[in-house]
């Protein structure tokens, strides 16, 4: 199983410095305006609600702009991540921007080692995170190790029927494992999901899907109160080209054609128990 950090971990290093230099980052409107929040945070912010003051930690922060985001919106951040270079530019990020950000360097699972246990009272993760993940029930266990008592947990992630789905069939086809599995999703795929020409060499990758159920038990397991779930029809990326079309007031991807017949991402909220 150890394999899997191999693989992701090189195929993450290899993409950080063109996810920075493509505008789909938009690494320069961060520089360049003190009050710009990434698409992602600014689709989270309603339901995110006030952050200010707030002590909290980004797993799989990747190149930070999230963490920056909500850094912006008050919240004093940690971010986490386990590839060196996407460390490199979140911390980069932060100092053109002045903004005081402490990254560590760490898989998700020896986060509360790294970071240490109930000294947070926001653990956020966002789109994208938790399918590199063999193991969602020690996922929980981690995202209840770092919450203090009466610290929320924030997640909005790709929904489980949309990790179902072949997107490169003629028809949208489900394929792929609704629950998690043990043995990993292993993909073979140039190229990554923002505008870049960049020829990438670490193209292999092992993923997982997780069931709705299956996180939301890991959270419950891990004495955690579930106080929000609601699914959304729409995702940060052009998940099934040929067949999604793009909000650009949004910044979201959603199916072109009767949009109400996929469950695309999900917003869970969930309180540590005191």
């Amino acid at each position: 199983m150890t394999d899997y950090l191999t693989f992701n971990r090189a195929n993450w290093d290899e993409r950080a410095p063109a996810h920075a230099a493509s505008e789909d980052y938009g690494y320069r409107k961060f520089v360049a305006d003190p009050a710009h929040l990434s698409g992602v945070v600014t689709f989270d912010r309603p339901l995110l609600g006030d952050v200010s003051g707030a002590r909290g930690v980004h797993l799989q922060c990747h190149i930070g702009t999230d963490t920056l985001s909500l850094s912006r919106l008050g919240a004093r951040m940690t971010g986490l991540d386990f590839s060196a270079p996407a460390l490199e530019i979140a911390r980069k990020l932060a100092a053109e921007t002045g903004a005081e950000i402490d990254y560590h360097e760490s898989d998700v699972y020896s986060a509360v080692d790294v970071l240490g246990a109930g000294r947070f009272d926001l653990v956020y993760t966002g789109i994208g995170a938790i399918c590199w993940l063999p193991d969602i029930a020690r996922w929980g266990q981690v995202v209840g190790g770092l919450l203090r008592p009466g610290g929320r947990l924030f997640i909005r992630d790709m929904h489980p029927m949309l990790g179902t789905l072949d997107e490169t069939q003629p028809q949208i086809t489900p394929r792929y494992p609704y629950f998690e599995q043990a043995e990993p999703l292993v993909f073979d795929e140039p190229g990554t999901y923002v505008d870049t020409d960049v020829a990438f060499e670490n193209n292999r990758t092992h993923e997982w899907n997780h069931g709705l159920g299956q996180i939301v038990t890991s959270l419950l397991d891990a004495g955690l109160t579930l106080t929000r779930l609601v699914e959304h029809d729409s995702v940060p990326w052009n998940a099934l080209p040929g067949f999604m079309t793009q909000n650009e007031a949004t910044e979201e991807w959603r199916l072109t054609k009767d949009p109400q017949r996929l469950a695309a991402s999900f917003t869970i909220e969930a309180v540590k128990q005191a």
